[in-house]
């Protein structure tokens, strides 16, 4: 399903699509690119979270909503193409989309692994893990046309472990995956890049937002560095924290 509005695209400009892109880290960055004249491709799962993000954001020539699954083969491939017959290439794709369900955040100390609801764990585990996969399968062909970048958003819960916390573990997954795809993407001409955020004021938190967290604005400052790098560079990890997050 697209929601938008037709209309030509400038041809100044990169084309990037950010998976979960209605809320947080993700409508940070759309807004972020949209600002500095790109074109920008946004999924997210609830069609009325999507339209009120789009009537919001503005710029119905250069922007495109596509409800999709992060998780889902078939909806990340058609956001994928739907992206590129929209504008006609993809110079980067964001993987962006990531829950940590509710019970990491009602367990206390013992961890979500003893105190934690285990039917609340595949849609964490696969949006978290399995998502970036299926992004990049699907987007690849494309970047290496482009000589584009994939960037994915990992944690610092995903380089600093914390006890029984199955959300840190699904984090650790990202991280080691953006370097197992560094070492193939990069003999396609393509950079890969992992973004990880400490404490963000986000829906993350499910109410309980650390008073220290960062707004989503300096993340995705971070993620327009990384993808403003020159030809030929490859910037790999970025790691940013509000100050007073000692972990």
């Amino acid at each position: 399903m697209n929601t938008s509005d037709s209309g030509a695209s400038p041809v100044a400009g990169k084309t990037v699509l950010i998976t979960g892109g209605t809320s947080g880290i993700g409508a940070a960055t759309a807004r972020l690119l949209l600002m500095r004249g790109h074109r920008v491709a946004v999924t997210g799962r609830d069609p009325g979270r999507l339209k009120t993000f789009l009537d919001e954001v503005g710029h119905p020539d250069r922007v495109l909503g596509l409800v999709a699954d992060a998780s889902d083969w078939d909806s990340t491939n058609t956001a994928v193409t739907s992206t590129v017959e929209r504008f006609g290439s993809l110079d980067a794709a964001i993987a962006n989309a990531g829950i940590a369900s509710a019970d990491h955040f009602r367990t206390g100390s013992d961890g979500v692994i003893d105190g934690g609801d285990p039917e609340l764990w595949a849609p964490m585990v696969l949006t978290n893990v399995l998502g970036p996969a299926l992004l990049a399968k699907a987007a690849l062909p494309h970047l290496e046309q482009s000589r584009g970048r994939l960037v994915l958003i990992g944690s610092v819960a995903g380089i600093k472990n914390s006890p029984g916390n199955l959300y840190s573990a699904t984090k650790w997954a990202v991280v080691g995956f953006a370097e197992n795809l560094r070492l193939h993407a990069t003999t396609r001409g393509i950079g890969v890049t992992v973004v990880n955020p400490g404490m963000i004021d986000t829906a993350f938190w499910h109410g309980q937002v650390p008073p220290i967290a960062m707004r989503p604005d300096s993340v995705a400052e971070a993620i327009g560095f990384a993808l403003d790098q020159p030809a030929g560079v490859d910037l790999n990890t970025v790691t940013i924290r509000p100050i007073g997050q000692p972990v």
